[in-house]
C-alpha cells in the first residue's frame, strides 16, 4: 500500500506457515534474522478492502539478529507505540495499534513500536 506506514510483513507463500512467512519477510524487508519458533501470537486483523478481504495474523518479535535496515527503499521508524496512530496506515493496521501499545506497556519495553513506509 504505497505511501502508507505499515507493520512489517507480507503474503504467505504456498507451503509456508504464518510464522515462517513473517521471518522471511523481516529478512527481505529489514535484513533481520528471526527464528519463527520464537514468535509470539499477539492478535489478528480481519478487514474488508474494496477488492479483497485481509486476514492477517500479528506476532510479537522480541528476539532478532541484525539491525533493522531498509532493504527495499522504504523508510522505517521506531516511535512510541501510543503514537503509531499519528502515521497514515492501512485501515487493517489501525485497530492493532492499541493492542500493540498495551502489549508494549505490559512488558515495560519503553513504548517503542515499529513501522515501515512503502515508497510512493
Amino acid at each position: 500500500m504505497a505511501g502508507l506506514w505499515e507493520l512489517p510483513g507480507g503474503k504467505i507463500e504456498p507451503g509456508e506457515s504464518p510464522e515462517y512467512a513473517l521471518a522471511r519477510e523481516l529478512h527481505e524487508e529489514l535484513g533481520l534474522v528471526v527464528d519463527p519458533y520464537l514468535l509470539q501470537p499477539l492478535a489478528f486483523a480481519s478487514h474488508e478492502y474494496e477488492t479483497f478481504r485481509l486476514l492477517m495474523p500479528v506476532f510479537a518479535v522480541e528476539h532478532w539478529q541484525g539491525t533493522p535496515t531498509p532493504q527495499e527503499g522504504q523508510a522505517i521508524a521506531f516511535v512510541p507505540a501510543a503514537r503509531l496512530k499519528d502515521y497514515p496506515a492501512p485501515a487493517a493496521d489501525l485497530p492493532l495499534f492499541d493492542r500493540l501499545a498495551d502489549w508494549v506497556r505490559a512488558r515495560g519495553f519503553g513504548g517503542m513500536g515499529g513501522a515501515q513506509h512503502a515508497p510512493t
